[in-house]
């Protein structure tokens, strides 16, 4: 049975920078992530990034129970960011 889409509007802001096995990585940690999707499994996603669209990207765990979305060196080039800058981030809908 394929997943139906299902509208968020959830808006956050957050860090650039996500302590994964002792590396810090270019992702942003998503608060409340259980509560949100009922897991933490991995989950696709429509975001905006500030003022950057994002269409159908994954949100990753993170390994310490939440879930990440990663800013690759295209996303975080034309956000002008890198780690230790803050973004704000919407999810606008979840996809599976």
């Amino acid at each position: 049975m394929p997943f139906e889409p299902v509208l968020l509007d959830h808006t956050f802001t957050a860090p650039v920078g996500v302590d994964v096995k002792g590396d810090t990585w270019p992702c942003v940690e998503v608060p409340g992530a259980r509560e949100l999707f009922g897991s933490l499994r991995a989950v696709r996603v429509d975001a905006t990034v500030d003022d950057v669209a994002l269409r159908n990207v994954g949100l990753m765990p993170t390994g310490s129970g939440g879930l990440m979305l990663s800013l690759n060196a295209g996303v975080r080039k034309r956000l002008g960011k890198d780690v230790g800058d803050t973004v704000v981030v919407r999810l606008e809908r979840r996809l599976s």
